[in-house]
């Protein structure tokens, strides 16, 4: 059984999906006028743990992520720039899936742009002007009157907000000030403009995803007549704490007032990354960006730390807390390497599920691993689901892993060459790789991450050179070379099968 914490219910819910075995998810994506923060990354990660589980769970899975590519702020960075809107934003849409790829995020199967969507949101905000539940302001503006909406608020328990819900300055031609704009009339040179049944214009920021979910997860996915039996548009809604109000109070009314159907069956949030300025290191400055992180750390580390709080609360980003976090995947590696140092008739996994950004590559890939996965102790992955499957209770995931680990290598320790036991281990691994995206380097260049490729070539030209001196005897030079290395942080192990080297 699944349980998950409802934002409307504001409680833990046993999920049922609207159709059995069958999953509809809509993330909301970033508005791209600059690079993905630190934020996003703990977003997307959270809900790439919910997808990866009901995929584990053999859920059929539609997982629809947007792009808003016309907005305020892209306007903005044009003007400041010279370029089109168009550029902006496919740059830093480029940008952002670079950065998602990085932390293991797996591709949405769907990913509509707001600018490829407009006759959607143009038929939607039809609707709701003949229903009465909209009607036009001056300069082809349109509304939402959320007085008509007797239900507005139902998801937020909020119905004002200090910040303008249109993105835009205070209008004069609003019946209330909380009424949010759907479309907004053309502004002049400085604005950018599409034609609509209202006039020249642009979406307003909350309609599109309304619009975007009744194509692509509702009638794009069923038949029309059977979807419009359904009480819920798709499964699951979900997207950062910030985003419950106005955004997807307004989403659910907009919705609610046009299809007469709820949005969502089930809605999910994420909690914040909080950065104190004053306690961040020299390494990352005050920097929020997920690309300066990058520079620092791989994106495996940046995601086991990410994924290491519960997916509700606050994350208190700081350095000493990301190191401490590392420990644990580096005791993955470590015994991902200690299995591997006997290919057990080349049974464990070597995959790697985003060696391609392309998606139909990482499920294959995710397919493949799950056939690894069959060979996992009962006494591992049981209680691992159960943990998983109870809102995400990734604390408790994480403790049984930990758990696992040290069992292994105390097992191992008295039975080396356990084959069977090995092959064990490797499907527990190959679990916690398919459901929390983790462990699938090879764990020798795991251990060397931080160096450049030319740094890793000098390091094996003096392994090399050790070697040659170990052969003719010249131990004083093996051992200085040995010495030298270690002082600049690589340590030598010397095995049966040769030397191999780490990054200390």
């Amino acid at each position: 059984m699944i349980t998950l914490f409802d934002s409307i219910k504001k409680q833990k819910l046993k999920f049922e999906p609207i159709s059995p075995k069958q999953v509809r998810i809509y993330v909301c994506g970033p508005t791209v006028y600059d690079d993905a923060h630190l934020g996003h990354a703990r977003s997307s990660i959270a809900f790439d743990l919910w997808r990866r589980l009901f995929l584990f769970l053999d859920f059929k899975v539609i997982f629809a992520k947007n792009f808003t590519d016309i907005d305020d702020k892209i306007i903005k960075k044009s003007l400041q720039n010279g370029i089109s809107v168009e550029e902006v934003s496919e740059r830093y849409i480029e940008l952002y899936l670079n950065d998602m790829h990085a932390l293991g995020i797996l591709r949405p199967d769907l990913e509509p742009k707001a600018t490829s969507n407009l006759p959607q949101m143009h038929e939607m905000i039809e609707q709701l002007l003949q229903k009465g539940y909209a009607y036009k302001g001056e300069n082809n503006d349109v509304y939402l009157s959320i007085a008509k909406d007797k239900a507005y608020g139902s998801l937020s328990q909020r119905t004002t907000h200090e910040q303008n819900q249109s993105r835009i300055t205070n209008a004069n031609d609003k019946q209330e000030e909380s009424d949010f704009a759907l479309w907004k009339g053309y502004k002049g040179e400085d604005d950018i403009a599409y034609d609509s049944p209202f006039g020249k214009g642009r979406p307003g920021w909350h309609i599109e995803c309304s619009a975007m979910i009744e194509k692509h997860l509702a009638y794009d996915m069923r038949e029309k007549q059977e979807y419009e039996k359904q009480e819920f548009a798709i499964d699951i809604h979900a997207g950062g704490a910030d985003l419950l109000f106005p955004h997807h109070e307004n989403e659910a009314s907009q919705t609610r007032c046009a299809t007469g159907r709820e949005l969502a069956k089930y809605w999910l949030h994420n909690g914040f990354v909080n950065i104190n300025g004053e306690k961040m290191s020299k390494s990352l400055g005050n920097s929020f960006f997920i690309k300066d992180a990058l520079k620092v750390y791989d994106g495996e580390i940046l995601r086991n730390y990410l994924l290491g709080v519960h997916y509700r609360l606050a994350l208190n980003f700081n350095e000493e807390d990301l190191l401490q976090s590392k420990k644990r995947l580096d005791k993955i590696y470590r015994l991902k390497k200690r299995i591997m140092a006997e290919r057990i008739a080349d049974s464990i996994p070597q995959t790697k599920a985003l060696d391609s950004t392309e998606l139909a590559d990482q499920l294959e890939s995710l397919n493949t691993l799950k056939t690894h996965t069959k060979n996992a102790q009962d006494s591992f992955i049981k209680p691992l689901l159960e943990a998983l499957s109870d809102d995400y209770n990734i604390s408790k995931a994480l403790s049984i892993i930990e758990e696992m680990l040290s069992i292994s290598n105390d097992y191992l320790d008295k039975n080396p060459k356990d084959k069977a036991y090995k092959l064990a281990i490797s499907g527990n691994l190959a679990c916690i790789e398919y459901l929390l995206g983790l462990g699938d380097k090879d764990p020798t260049l795991y251990f060397q991450l931080g160096l450049t490729e030319q740094e890793r070539q000098d390091i094996e030209s003096k392994l090399q050179a050790r070697t040659e001196a170990k052969k003719q005897k010249n131990y004083v030079l093996a051992d200085s070379i040995r010495d030298e290395l270690k002082s600049q942080g690589i340590e030598i192990m010397d095995t049966p099968q040769g030397s191999t080297w780490e990054k200390i």
